[in-house]
């Protein structure tokens, strides 16, 4: 069964340049390391919804569950929370189309 992992943030005030170019230069890449396979990614333009809702897939829970009990997800998460506040995650299987 083919998991969905979906992670929601908002980005701090004034770390928004620094925010994106962590993301595209280190936490995609290390969240792909990791076995994770980024498939959306959703900004807020409107609303009282978190700013960014991103999703990563893998192919079994087992897999997953490794990963989110890892020293470097630890690690990656700890990192991100540089640029942002609010940071959520959950675990769903996986279905096509929008999820939250």
């Amino acid at each position: 069964m083919t998991v969905k992992l979906i992670m929601t943030w908002d980005i701090l005030p004034g770390r928004e340049q620094d925010y994106f170019e962590f993301v595209v230069r280190e936490y995609i890449p290390a969240m792909q390391q990791l076995g994770l396979e980024p498939s959306d990614a959703w900004f807020t333009m409107y609303g009282n919804q978190p700013q960014i809702m991103s999703t990563a897939q893998m192919s079994t829970l087992e897999a997953m569950d490794n990963v989110l009990k890892s020293a470097d997800w630890d690690s990656l998460t700890r990192r991100l929370m540089d640029y942002v506040d609010n940071f959520e995650y959950k675990v769903v299987e996986s279905r096509p189309g929008f999820q939250i």
